[in-house]
């Protein structure tokens, strides 16, 4: 019997060829590839002065700031970030 390259049904003829798809890049689990990118995203914050805040907001106070965050061409931590230093500013003054 020849081995026939289209018919996928006798797998065990085709256990040596490669299979098209993206190659595995990583030897870790994604899980794992996860945890190690968050830290070191933590590590490169860290570096640059930036601190990790995390607080609750009222959902409509948060679709008010993507709004004008869309608008000024800046995300929303940004945003925020320039809110609270003119609000300081002002206290200042």
């Amino acid at each position: 019997m020849a081995k026939e390259v289209a018919d996928l049904t006798t797998i065990d003829l085709f256990s040596n060829d490669k299979r098209p798809g993206r190659p595995k890049t990583s030897p870790h689990s994604r899980s794992v590839q996860v945890k190690i990118n968050k830290r070191n995203q933590v590590k490169r914050d860290k570096t640059n002065g930036l601190k990790r805040v995390e607080f609750k907001m009222h959902e409509n106070l948060i679709d008010k700031l993507d709004q004008l965050a869309k608008e000024t061409g800046i995300n929303r931590s940004e945003l925020i970030e320039s809110l609270l230093m003119r609000a300081l500013t002002l206290d200042e003054n």
